[in-house]
């Protein structure tokens, strides 16, 4: 069976905990889009990790870890996270790439920096990672694939090609040094000495797999509102976020993702620009950005503060109506307990009128929040582990988004490590 594992939100919302829960019940993880641009915090007997590239399987012996064809890769960084691994004695994971995806090259991170240099206080509030220069170029038909590195005329060519209309741009555009292509090569020949021995044609196995009847799991990077068609454009990133995409970016039928589960935060918080419709400031907006998640709510890729804000059930319905959500599973509950009274945005009010309905991104700027207050729970729900124990307060909260959502909450995490985590029928 295939299982979709994504972010209703702005991304942020603790899919690392929950994918490395259910990588325990699966055979094979993927990646199935995105690159190094957002991370998965995952604590475990092994120590905190931060993982960006390497799927959220890779501390199991008995999984296979993919990354598969849709996602940005960035060889020099996969290879450092593995070697972190093996510094905290993690046992070598069992590693395929696709021979389809495609290589962040090392002018995607340049281009990246210079063009967020030159916007200046227009910027996107990109990471830097080159994931947007990566994007553009594959589908501009001049990305390279990691099977190109394996026909090394046919790679110099291209290259020397590349070379010729970037360097235009450099010069022109950034008034920046050129690329040398001769340079760009060995780099290349680096890259492929790296990742040769895990590279294959990873749709096949997966086709294979599925004929077996082994446990996918399909891991998502960011969440909904960071889709570049369905998100808040363009403030978003360059990779789809939906599970729809899961298909594709892995090289599976779309048919065989049987189950959808959605990460949903129990309050909202984004990293980078855009807008934000139940965010909150100062005093208030610190104190829960101090006490999120494990160690803050700062981003797991830049350290960046979070932007903070309550619960948005507005944009967290159509989070997950837009995923395709089956399940919903809610996380860091047991950051709120310390509230005494807890607000959930149920409503945009835009030009006089109110809307449950996510809007379009020029609409979106001129939402204002509608508040339904909730009674809070004034203590500390953490090793709890039957539902029917939590504080009535804390029941009715998770009713309430439910109710509000749509879509069945069937995992409630309530603290950061794996077993930390509540069931729910």
């Amino acid at each position: 069976m295939v299982r979709a594992i994504v972010g209703a939100n702005w991304g942020d919302e603790g899919k690392g905990k929950i994918t490395d829960m259910l990588a325990a019940e699966s055979d094979i993880v993927i990646r199935f889009q995105g690159g190094s641009n957002a991370g998965h915090t995952i604590i475990n007997d092994y120590g905190k990790f931060a993982l960006h590239l390497l799927p959220s399987g890779v501390f199991y012996n008995h999984t296979t870890s993919i990354i598969g064809n849709g996602v940005a890769l960035n060889i020099p960084y996969l290879i450092n996270e593995l070697k972190s691994l093996e510094e905290k004695n993690v046992p070598a994971p069992k590693i395929l790439v696709s021979d389809r995806a495609q290589i962040l090259m090392p002018y995607h991170m340049l281009f990246d920096a210079y063009e967020e240099e030159r916007l200046a206080g227009r910027s996107f509030g990109s990471t830097k990672s080159g994931i947007a220069p990566f994007y553009s170029d594959k589908y501009a038909k001049i990305g390279f694939q990691v099977s190109e590195l394996f026909d090394e005329e046919t790679l110099k060519e291209k290259i020397k090609n590349v070379c010729v209309q970037k360097n235009v741009i450099l010069e022109h555009l950034y008034h920046k040094p050129a690329l040398d292509p001769d340079e760009l090569f060995a780099t290349m020949m680096e890259y492929k000495e790296m990742i040769s021995p895990y590279v294959c044609d990873t749709s096949l196995y997966l086709y294979n797999a599925i004929k077996e009847g082994k446990n996918i799991l399909l891991e998502g990077q960011l969440g909904s509102l960071k889709d570049p068609d369905h998100g808040i454009y363009p403030m978003v990133t360059s990779s789809s976020t939906l599970a729809a995409y899961g298909a594709i970016g892995a090289g599976i039928p779309p048919y065989e993702i049987k189950s959808i589960t959605t990460v949903v935060k129990a309050y909202s918080s984004a990293v980078g620009a855009g807008a934000f419709v139940s965010e909150i400031f100062g005093d208030e907006a610190q104190e829960l950005r101090v006490r999120g998640g494990d160690a803050g709510e700062f981003g797991a890729t830049t350290g960046r503060p979070r932007r903070m804000g309550w619960f948005d059930a507005v944009a967290t319905r159509y989070g997950c109506r837009i995923q395709g959500a089956t399940e919903v599973a809610l996380t860091v509950l047991d950051v709120l307990g310390y509230l005494d009274e807890i607000p959930i945005c149920v409503g945009y009010e835009i030009d006089g009128e109110v809307t449950k309905d996510f809007p379009t991104t020029v609409k979106l700027s001129k939402a204002k929040p509608v508040y339904k207050v909730m009674p809070g729970w004034k203590c500390e729900i953490r090793g709890i582990k039957n539902y029917d124990d939590l504080p009535e307060n804390c029941k009715a909260y998770i009713d309430e988004i439910e109710k509000e959502i749509g879509v069945p909450i069937t995992l409630v995490s309530n603290g950061p490590r794996r077993d930390e985590i509540i069931r729910r029928k």
